[in-house]
């Protein structure tokens, strides 16, 4: 072929796909070119003749058909160990995309330690079954007692999580944790809510604990008055106490998880438009959403802006255990995490006929999965479905 003043292509008329480039240097190489754009070089002129090309051209082009890429154009998966993917690609991405992503890629490396200098390719099942034996006999060194087996659960799920986007990156083929689950992790299979009389009963030790706080404010102030100390801020006859009754109060109005109403801002709150955001860094999911506000609802957060401004946190506290924990001691109720006023939110939602999608948006859940443990407290609603076969 005569060399010319630009680069030039021939292809071959028996092999699909072969190609000849003619550089202006001279230079003459096969190629091999698949689909619209994709090309790989085969070899210079020179070393590969036309019979030997158009072979290599065949093999090449019959794996393209079967697999859908030649294994010339296979990008070799890196070596990397579970320390460096963490270190070097999780968290980075973790640390921007997930609301506690530094947290994450920091369990990871402490609760793998002994696995951190494995390949990826390495973590396997059997790995992980005997890491978790192990884990189950360690001493936690926040708590000094035993690693519960709902620890060691989500750091297995934080592992598996992270396998995945190291498959969705091209690190692995497959997750080799996708498909394994761990024995005697018990998930709550029966949702926990308030009965009417525990609820009656709740609300009447939020109001009794605030009333003894606005009179206990106001007893220490006339004190500090007789003696002539500065007074403390006067609280509201009808107002509140402290920061817990508006944070439950808004929890069984809201369905909000702990951490999301422990973050909210007066920002965040547009009482002519009656509604809350959740903000997506501070969401689970990641994603915005909007949670309509009801009359009382409207009025807790009318009262306690009155108390405590509009700027800022609305809750300056970061954890209400202690005040929530002697709520619950003072109205004779048991076995009631705070988390579970979420599921008294829904389960009110439910048995009240809202369809189940809008429990799932209302609760900023991904999917229905979660949302349909709900879904039995809806008997009227399945009992009508079941009853239109009758017709």
């Amino acid at each position: 072929m005569p060399v010319q003043d630009r680069p030039y292509e021939v292809r071959d008329t028996r092999v699909r796909g072969l190609v000849l480039r003619i550089q202006p240097s001279g230079y003459k190489g096969w190629i091999l070119q698949w689909g619209h754009k994709n090309r790989r070089t085969l070899g210079p002129l020179g070393h590969l003749t036309l019979d030997q090309a158009r072979t290599m051209a065949s093999h090449l082009m019959a794996e393209f058909i079967q697999n859908g890429v030649p294994s010339l154009a296979r990008v070799k998966t890196p070596k990397l160990t579970l320390r460096q993917f963490v270190a070097d690609h999780y968290a980075p991405w973790a640390g921007t995309e997930l609301r506690w992503g530094n947290r994450q890629a920091l369990l990871l490396q402490r609760a793998f330690a002994d696995l951190l200098s494995l390949p990826l390719a390495e973590v396997d099942t059997a790995r992980l079954d005997a890491w978790w034996r192990k884990r189950l006999t360690m001493i936690s060194a926040q708590s000094g007692k035993p690693v519960q087996r709902a620890t060691a659960g989500r750091e297995f799920a934080s592992l598996r999580a992270a396998l995945s986007k190291a498959v969705e990156w091209g690190f692995l083929k497959q997750n080799p944790l996708k498909e394994m689950r761990i024995k005697g992790i018990e998930s709550r299979k029966i949702v926990r809510s308030l009965s009417p009389a525990e609820e009656t009963r709740l609300r009447r030790a939020l109001k009794r604990r605030d009333d003894c706080m606005i009179a206990a404010r106001e007893s220490g102030n006339r004190w500090r008055e007789e003696f002539s100390k500065p007074l403390y801020p006067s609280l509201p006859k009808d107002g509140y106490g402290d920061h817990l009754a508006p944070v439950v109060l808004l929890a069984m109005n809201t369905g909000l998880r702990r951490g999301e109403l422990m973050s909210l801002e007066w920002s965040d709150i547009d009482l002519d438009r009656r509604i809350l955001t959740v903000r997506r860094e501070r969401a689970k999911n990641g994603k915005h959403r909007h949670i309509p506000l009801n009359a009382e609802a409207m009025a807790v957060l009318i009262q306690w802006q009155s108390q405590t401004g509009d700027e800022g946190r609305l809750f300056r506290v970061s954890d209400p255990k202690k005040a929530w924990d002697g709520a619950l001691q003072l109205a004779g109720i048991t076995q009631f995490r705070f988390h579970d006023l979420r599921h008294h939110f829904a389960s009110r939602l439910v048995m009240a006929g809202v369809d189940l999608n809008t429990v799932r948006e209302l609760l900023g859940h991904a999917d229905l999965t979660m949302t349909l443990r709900y879904a039995h407290l809806a008997p009227e609603h399945l009992a009508a479905a079941v009853e239109k076969l009758a017709a």
